[in-house]
């Protein structure tokens, strides 16, 4: 009886050892499971977040530094500002890099205007002055000219559609002797440039 009572006490330890080792088992892998889950959902998330910097960064570069070139000139990020929905005229602005002989920016046209126009602002004393540059804006021999709110600059006049901020507007600049180059201005927020006024006034 001695040997067979110890068999049974055995035999159930052995049994409660083996249904602990199976139930550390399965919590063992249950952990395993969910902390792999984890990481993977980690891993994803990193992913997608660098995905949305790089896309980020790649649009800032597009918005920020896209340049177009003609001969010997280089025409540096052409940008505009979005428009009211009632304007019918908007800006243009860009640097024009003329690395050879001198040259002038005659013309240009935009399927989104009725008509392009270059002009100047500038200050007469306490009154800010505008005019029209019927001869375009020359650009001297190895010079940079930048085209700025309260500067030389572009105008959009009777606009089709207002500019809205994140587009690019589509243009075909024209230069004496370089000729003529498609470019595109890509929209900016709307902005509280002083001197905008004259510009509505003079679209309506």
């Amino acid at each position: 009886m001695n040997d067979e009572l110890r068999f049974a006490r055995r035999h159930r330890a052995f049994e409660r050892h083996v249904r602990h080792a199976a139930s550390n088992k399965r919590w063992v892998s249950r952990r395993v499971f969910i902390n792999t889950d984890l990481e993977d959902t980690m891993i994803r998330n990193k992913i997608a977040g660098a995905g949305a910097i790089l896309c980020t960064m790649l649009a800032f570069g597009v918005a920020e530094g896209h340049e177009f070139k003609v001969g010997q000139i280089e025409i540096g990020h052409p940008y505009s500002r979005a428009m009211l929905p009632v304007a019918k005229v908007g800006g243009g602005y860009m640097k024009l890099t003329n690395n050879g002989a001198a040259d002038r920016l005659v013309s240009a046209t935009s399927a989104r205007a009725g008509s392009v126009e270059f002009h100047e602002m500038k200050m007469n004393g306490a009154i800010m002055e505008m005019r029209e540059l019927d001869s375009g804006i020359a650009l001297p021999a190895k010079s940079t000219v930048e085209l700025k709110p309260g500067g030389y600059h572009v105008m959009f006049m009777n606009v089709t559609q207002p500019f809205k901020e994140g587009e690019m507007v589509k243009a075909t600049l024209v230069f004496e002797k370089a000729g003529p180059v498609d470019v595109e201005f890509s929209v900016g927020p709307v902005a509280g440039e002083k001197g905008h006024g004259a510009h509505a006034e003079h679209g309506k």
